[in-house]
């Protein structure tokens, strides 16, 4: 996952580990031979059409509405299309409300006819404060956050990972974020609430308690669920 980072002097580009104080109180539990956060990678502004978001201090946000209405107003003088002329015309008007493109509630069909736009915010955007700047970590995983992201866990006596899916996928499509065999191969996948895992002091005592769930690949993963996939070899 690449987050653009605007006018934020303390996130330079690179690979960030985004400490989780949840999965550290998981692998407290476990006591895993290893611990492995979620990893994101920042980029500069120049590479923000190869990030999934934006992250931007808050006296950015005219510049970057300004970005997209210039890119809007040049391709409205030459557009001969009514069609898109329209859709055009009704970008502009959200953009001229100070609105970014990404919360204004754009249709499925919109947003794929837009898809060779250069338009900064149709990707989520994130504002964030001065003083927010000081602690990277935090600002990195608000960023995930207000971006559409989510965390699930695996833990076991290996290692005690956690790993980054949108919100609203699939047990089978977090399944094939860990590997594609085991999302080929899915029979089903037992979850346990993070709070009841932590609550009942790990697996075990949780599954003698019936906090364990037998979900199908329809499930739709929550934040910090504990998940074991069983799959066919």
């Amino acid at each position: 996952m690449k987050i653009s980072v605007f006018s934020i002097s303390t996130l330079t580009p690179g690979k960030y580990n985004i400490k989780d104080q949840r999965l550290d109180a998981v692998d407290k539990i476990v006591k895993a031979k290893k611990k492995t956060y979620v990893q994101v990678e920042v980029v500069g502004a120049e590479a923000v059409f190869e990030a999934d978001a934006l992250l931007a201090l808050e006296d950015m946000r005219s510049d970057l509405i300004l970005r997209d209405l210039e890119f809007i107003e040049t391709r409205l003088g030459r557009c001969g299309d009514e069609k898109e002329k329209g859709l055009l015309l009704k970008l502009k008007g959200i953009l001229e409300k100070e609105q970014f493109l990404f919360s204004a509630g754009l249709g499925e069909e919109e947003i794929q006819s837009m898809a060779s736009y250069s338009l900064v915010t149709l990707k989520p955007v994130v504002m964030a404060r001065q003083e927010e700047t000081d602690n990277p970590n935090d600002l990195l995983a608000r960023a995930l956050r207000e971006s559409g992201y989510l965390s699930f866990f695996t833990a076991g006596e290996k290692e005690t990972r956690a790993w980054l899916i949108r919100k609203g996928t699939s047990a089978w499509e977090a399944a094939g974020v860990i590997h594609s065999d085991i999302q080929k191969g899915f029979i089903r996948a037992e979850i346990i609430g993070y709070d009841d895992y932590i609550n009942a002091g790990g697996e075990t005592p949780a599954k003698q308690q019936g906090k364990m769930r037998l979900e199908q690949k329809e499930y739709v993963m929550q934040d910090c669920d504990l998940a074991n996939f069983r799959f066919n070899k």
